[in-house]
Order: structure tokens, then sequence, then C-alpha cells
């Protein structure tokens, strides 16, 4: 074991997000050997990319894929091999991957369907911990899942890797008792919840459409199978599966004339309090569950200024928020939906309920694909 890979070991049991019983599986089964040869390691706060060559430079590479930072290991779904388009494929950090094994609660005896096979370490750690039969993941990608296979073969860890939809899951295989994914969700597939056991989990990151963001819902199968319930546990981004990415036409789409025809107000609203200071604010993910099919872009500050823009996916409704240093932030808005008032009224309720944290939220999904948000407990849900 490489001392970078030792450090990073010793942080993650010291954060808590490596557990005594996932431990044997982290030294046992190297994230590096399931990492090709040239990699990108993603800055999740500036978005830039830096490609690592490990036939070039490989004590640079290995000392990367031993810390704890996600890594990109496909651009535009194979097409690019260069980074400057879509991320489709990555290795998630590891920090990320623990946590989400802790919520999954598997046990030997346990069978778990994973979504999103990817590089392939995830269900090598799942298959060293409770066996390779143990194990089905779904790839869409048949490169990547060729790929996989290869990886989890020469660990002596291969199980069954399909590819197929991961949307579809396996109902050949079925019933599973843990269902755990690896691509953010913007509805949980109707079907997953037949091919769970009744008592049995589905982990998953799920979000709106409103952000790129997904936070952690770990959903218990009823006793009747007909739906699945649980709390958020934790804020998280992934790649999107790929029959749920956000279809989006563009802002001249919306804007085609500027703001000519828009109502126009002013708001006391501040940046601050709509965006928050962090990439992960839970406001954000508030806000998105209380404004449906809404999609918020923030621009970048521009000699003292700062447009958010909102635009509606089901019509052409759009809004735009000025922000300026030193007075109030102007307000247009056009179309059917009046967005901003929309996610105004979202953000107050937010802090009315005491700025409630993530974990304080929850989801509920039911056989027919309805999907119901709420705070607390699910007495009060709302459609989302």
């Amino acid at each position: 074991m490489t001392e970078e890979r030792s450090v990073l070991g010793r942080s993650l049991l010291e954060s808590g997000a490596l557990t005594g019983e996932w431990r044997d599986a982290f030294e046992a089964v190297p994230r590096a050997a399931f990492l090709p040869d040239v990699v990108w390691v993603f800055d999740m706060d500036t978005g830039a990319a830096v490609e690592v060559d490990r036939r070039a430079d490989p004590q640079t590479w290995q000392r990367y894929v031993d810390q704890d930072v996600p890594i990109v290991t496909q651009w535009d779904d194979g097409a690019g091999e260069n980074p400057g388009g879509e991320a489709t494929s990555s290795a998630s950090m590891p920090s990320v991957v623990f946590r989400m094994l802790a919520d999954l609660d598997a046990h030997p005896g346990d069978l778990v369907l994973e979504i999103g096979t990817g590089t392939g370490w995830n269900a090598g750690l799942m298959a060293h911990r409770l066996g390779h039969r143990a194990v089905t993941s779904i790839e869409v990608d048949g490169e990547v899942a060729t790929a996989a296979r290869g990886r989890l073969g020469a660990q002596g860890l291969l199980g069954t890797v399909l590819t197929r939809d991961g949307a579809l899951g396996d109902p050949e295989g079925a019933p599973y008792t843990r269902l755990i994914s690896t691509a953010g969700l913007r509805r949980v597939p109707p079907v997953w919840l037949g091919q769970v056991s009744p008592g049995g989990l589905i982990v998953a990151p799920w979000g709106t459409h409103y952000s790129n963001g997904d936070a952690v819902v770990r959903l218990r199968v009823a006793d009747d199978g007909g739906s699945a319930s649980g709390h958020f546990t934790r804020p998280v981004e992934f790649m999107k599966l790929r029959a749920q990415r956000r279809h989006f036409d563009g802002h001249k789409a919306y804007v085609s004339d500027g703001f000519g025809g828009a109502g126009r107000s002013t708001t006391e609203v501040t940046e601050t309090a709509l965006l928050g200071e962090s990439r992960y604010d839970v406001r954000t993910f508030a806000i998105g569950l209380r404004v449906p099919d809404c999609y918020q872009v923030p621009a970048a500050a521009r000699d003292g200024h700062r447009p958010v823009w909102f635009y509606g996916l089901d019509d052409r409704s759009w809004a735009c928020v000025m922000f300026h240093e030193g007075r109030k932030a102007d307000v247009w808005q056009s179309g059917p939906r009046r967005l901003w008032d929309d996610v105004a009224s979202a953000l107050h309720w937010w802090q009315e309920k005491g700025e409630p944290g993530y974990e304080r939220f929850g989801l509920t999904v039911t056989g027919d694909g309805e999907h119901r948000a709420w705070l607390d407990g699910p007495e009060d849900a709302w459609p989302v």
C-alpha cells in the first residue's frame, strides 16, 4: 500500500466515512487497479480538469488516485477524448463511495443491484465484502462495462456486469435486498421498487432539475412493495442517469429579444440569501423541491453586477434577477409562470421553517411513479 493510500485510509477512518466493516475492502481493493492510464482529476470548486497520464508520469498519477478527489474517466459518452465537453463517467471521491456504502447497510447474505458500474471499483468493494455472486452491476455504456469486467476479473472479484439501461433494472435477477445507484436521478424508476424486497433499501443520489446537485436518499421499501420512503443524508453531485439528463434548449430559445416585454420589479432578496456561500448550500436543494420544472443558472459577476437566470422546463417562462453592489436587485419575468415569484416564495418558506438541513428532508416514491417530498415527516408531503 502506498504512503498516500495509507494516509487516505486514516483520514477516511477519522472522518467516519470509512467504517470498520468496510476497512478490509478498502485495504484489499485498491482504487488504482480500476482506473485507466489517462485520467482527469476534477476540481469541484473551479470545474477544471487536470489530465494525468500514468505512462508519462506514474508518480503523479498514483498520488492523485490515492487522494480523496473525483476523477473523470470519460467525456461526452466516449465521443470526446479531452476535457471541455461533458464528463460522463468517473471514479467518485472515496469518502463519497464509503459513506454511500454505509448508507446501504449491506451485510453478507444480502443481494445487491448496482446501477452504474463505471470503473468497477464500487462493485469490487462490495464483491470483496459480500461475495462476488452477491453483486450484480448494470452499465449502459458497452465500452465502460467491458473495461470494468476486465478489471474486476483481474482482481478476482467479477460478479455479474450487465450492459443495459439501468433504469430498467434487472427483473431476471430480482428480488434484491439492496439497490445502490452511482448515477444521479431525477426520478426513481418505478420498476426498481418491484425489484427490491419489502423492507429492502434503495440508496441513490437524487435531486431536481433546478441545479446539478443531488442529495443521497435512503429509501425503505414498504411491506406491500408499493412505495418506498426515507430521508436524505448528505449533499453530493453525480453524473446523471443518461435517460434523465436535463433537456435545455438554450438561453436564446427563451430570451430572443432581450428584456423587451418582460415585467420588471425589484427585490429585497440578496445574492447570498439566494445562493448561499457554498456549492452544496441546502437552500438551493430546498428551492428545487418547491419549484418544479425550473432550471437555475447563476452567471459570473462582472463590474459589480451578477445575473441569475431561471428557465421553465415545461414552457418558455423565464426570469432574471440582477444583483448589484450597494442597491436592490432588479427582476425581470416573462411567460405564464412567474418564476422569480415562485423562487422567492420557496426561499422564504425555507427560512420560515428554520433553514432546515438536508437530513430533515425526505422523499416518498410509489410504484406508479409519483414522487412526494417532505420535511420532517411524510404527513405533509408535496409533489415534486
